[in-house]
C-alpha cells in the first residue's frame, strides 16, 4: 500500500489486476494496473520524483518497477526481498531479510550499494533510509531474542540507538515489528504485528504513544502508509484462519 498524489495504490494478492488505485478523498475504486509475470509480492512503495510504483516479488526475488500507465519493467534482486521504501535521492532501498542486508538500486535497477546489517540484527523486515544517510530498521521474529527498531549507522554494521529488547507485550515491547512511516520530523510508525498496534517513536527513538491500539483494530496489521501532507495514516489489516488470509482491508486515522 502507497499513495501517489491524489491517489492510494493497494497491492492484493490475486492474477490480474493486483495494484488497485483509489481516490485519496472519496476512497472510490478508479482502475486497476496489472504486474507481469509476478508470483508473490511482499511490499510496495512509490516515487512521487519518478510518479511510479515499485514492487518486491519474493517469488522471482526481484523488484518490479510499474508506471502509472500500467507500463512495468522489473530488475533482480539476487536475494529475497521483503521491504522496499525511496531515499532522499530517488534511489530503492530494499531489505533482504534472510541474509540481513540492505541493497540500494538506482531507478533503473542499477546495484549501487549492498550493506549487510550488524550481526544482532536479526530478520530485519523494513528499513528507512533519513536524509543524513543512516537507517531506521525494524528486525525480529517470534523465536528471536530481540524485537527492536534500531537506527543503524550508514554502513550498516552499527546500531546507534534501539528502542524494544525481548519480546513482549508491554510498552517498550514489540512482537515483529514488520513496517515502518517515517515523517518529515523523522518521527517513527512501527506496525506491531502480533501486539495488533502501531507506536510512534521520537526522532531519538523514545516512546512517544501508541498512535493506533489494539481495540481500533480487527484484525492482524501487516502494512502501514502515512500521507504526510493530509496527515493520514493507512494501516492495512489482514484475517488469518489456519494460516490462510481470508480476508483484508485498510483502516484511516488521523495523525
Amino acid at each position: 500500500m502507497t499513495s501517489l498524489g491524489e491517489e492510494i495504490y493497494l497491492l492484493r494478492k490475486k492474477d490480474v489486476d493486483q495494484v488497485e488505485v483509489y481516490d485519496v478523498i472519496s476512497c472510490r475504486l478508479l482502475r486497476c494496473l496489472s504486474v507481469p509475470n509476478a508470483r508473490s509480492f511482499t511490499d510496495m512503495t512509490s516515487c512521487k520524483h519518478l510518479l511510479c510504483l515499485y514492487i518486491a516479488d519474493l517469488g522471482v526475488e526481484c523488484v518490479h518497477r510499474l508506471d502509472l500507465q500500467g507500463n512495468s519493467t522489473q530488475w533482480p534482486v539476487n536475494d529475497e526481498p521483503h521491504g522496499l521504501s525511496v531515499n532522499a535521492d530517488h534511489n530503492i532501498i530494499v531489505t533482504c531479510r534472510s541474509v540481513r542486508k540492505i541493497k540500494e538500486f538506482s531507478s533503473r535497477g542499477d546495484l549501487l550499494r549492498d550493506v549487510t546489517l550488524a550481526a544482532e540484527v536479526n530478520n530485519p523486515w523494513h528499513v528507512i533510509q533519513l536524509t543524513n544517510g543512516q537507517f531506521i530498521v525494524c528486525h525480529g521474529d517470534h523465536d528471536d531474542p530481540m524485537n527492536r527498531v534500531c537506527k543503524v549507522s550508514e554502513d550498516g554494521g552499527h546500531i546507534i540507538k534501539s528502542h524494544g529488547g525481548p519480546i513482549g507485550s508491554n510498552i517498550g515491547q514489540y512482537s515483529v515489528p514488520c513496517h515502518l512511516a517515517v515523517d518529515d520530523n523523522e518521527f517513527v510508525f512501527v506496525v506491531d504485528i502480533n501486539n495488533g498496534r502501531v507506536t510512534l517513536l521520537s526522532p531519538t527513538l523514545d516512546y512517544e504513544c501508541q498512535v493506533v491500539s489494539h481495540d481500533q483494530l480487527k484484525w492482524r496489521p501487516l502494512r502501514l502508509c502515512l500521507d504526510v501532507q493530509r496527515r493520514r495514516l493507512y494501516v492495512a489489516e489482514s484475517e488469518f484462519k489456519d494460516g490462510v488470509l481470508t480476508a483484508g482491508r485498510v483502516v484511516v486515522f488521523t495523525v
